[in-house]
C-alpha cells in the first residue's frame, strides 16, 4: 500500500498586517467622536445657539481632518526616513565588509536558538539570495508589513476623523434643542464603545478591555468640556 502525503497551504492573517491602517484609522475615528463631541458639548452648555453649535461642529471636523492628516503624514514621513536611512547605511556597510555583516546576521540566529553552524549557514544562504532583505528584516527590524507608508496613514487619519466627526454633528441636526446634549453624549459614547470593540476584534486584544478603556476617557473628556462650557458661558 502506498502512502501519499499531501500538505494543505492555509492562509494565516495576523494583526502585525494590519497595525499600519488599523492604529491611524482607530485614532483618527476615536478623534473624530471625542474631540467634536467634546466640543459640541462645550458650546451647547455655554448656551450657545443652534446655529453656532453646527458651525462649531464643522468646523472642528474640518480643521481636525486636516490636522490629523497633516499630523500623520510628517509623523510617518519621519519614521519612513529613518527607515531609509538605516537601509541605507546597512546596504553601505554590506559592500565595505560582508564578512562582518554575515556573522552579525549568524549571531542574531544564534541568540534566536539556533547552533552556531546552523546559524553561519541559514545567515550564508539568506545573504545570498538578498543579503540586504536579511538584514532589513532580522537585523533592523523592517518588513513590508511593518514598513512606513505616510500618505496611506494620512488618508486614513483624515477620512476616519471625517466618519467619526460626522456622527456627533448629524446628531445636533437630528436631536431636539432641549435634549441635544444628552443625545450626543449618550450617542458619542455609544459609538467610542462600538469603535473600542471593533479595534480590539482587528487587533485581536481584549475586547472588554479596550471598550471600557475608550468609553471612560471619553465620558471625562465631555464632562470636563461640558464644565468648562457652563462655567463660562454663565460669565460671557
Amino acid at each position: 500500500m502506498t502512502f501519499v502525503r499531501t500538505t494543505r497551504r492555509h492562509a494565516e492573517h495576523h494583526a502585525v498586517e494590519r497595525l499600519g491602517w488599523l492604529r491611524a484609522g482607530v485614532l483618527g475615528a476615536n478623534d473624530g467622536i471625542l474631540s467634536t463631541a467634546s466640543l459640541i458639548v462645550g458650546v451647547a452648555a455655554a448656551a450657545g445657539t443652534h446655529a453656532s453649535i453646527v458651525i462649531a461642529g464643522a468646523s472642528g471636523l474640518v480643521a481636525g481632518a486636516m490636522s490629523m492628516a497633516a499630523g500623520e503624514y510628517v509623523s510617518v514621513s519621519s519614521q519612513a526616513d529613518s527607515e531609509r536611512a538605516d537601509i541605507a547605511r546597512e546596504g553601505q556597510e554590506l559592500q565595505d565588509d560582508p564578512a562582518s555583516e554575515l556573522e552579525e546576521l549568524a549571531g542574531i540566529y544564534v541568540k534566536r536558538g539556533l547552533n552556531a553552524e546552523l546559524a553561519h549557514q541559514v545567515a550564508a544562504q539568506l545573504m545570498e539570495r538578498d543579503a540586504l532583505g536579511a538584514h532589513e528584516r532580522d537585523e533592523l527590524g523592517i518588513s513590508a508589513a511593518t514598513a512606513a507608508k505616510p500618505v496611506q496613514a494620512a488618508l486614513a487619519s483624515a477620512a476616519s476623523f471625517s466618519i467619526g466627526a460626522a456622527l456627533p454633528l448629524l446628531l445636533v441636526l437630528l436631536a431636539p434643542p432641549h435634549a441635544l446634549i444628552l443625545a450626543v453624549c449618550v450617542a458619542s459614547l455609544v459609538f467610542l464603545a462600538v469603535l473600542g470593540a471593533v479595534a480590539a476584534k482587528a487587533g485581536g486584544a481584549p475586547i472588554l478591555k479596550a471598550t471600557l478603556r475608550v468609553t471612560f476617557w471619553g465620558a471625562l473628556a465631555m464632562a470636563v468640556t461640558a464644565g468648562l462650557g457652563a462655567a463660562f458661558g454663565s460669565r460671557l
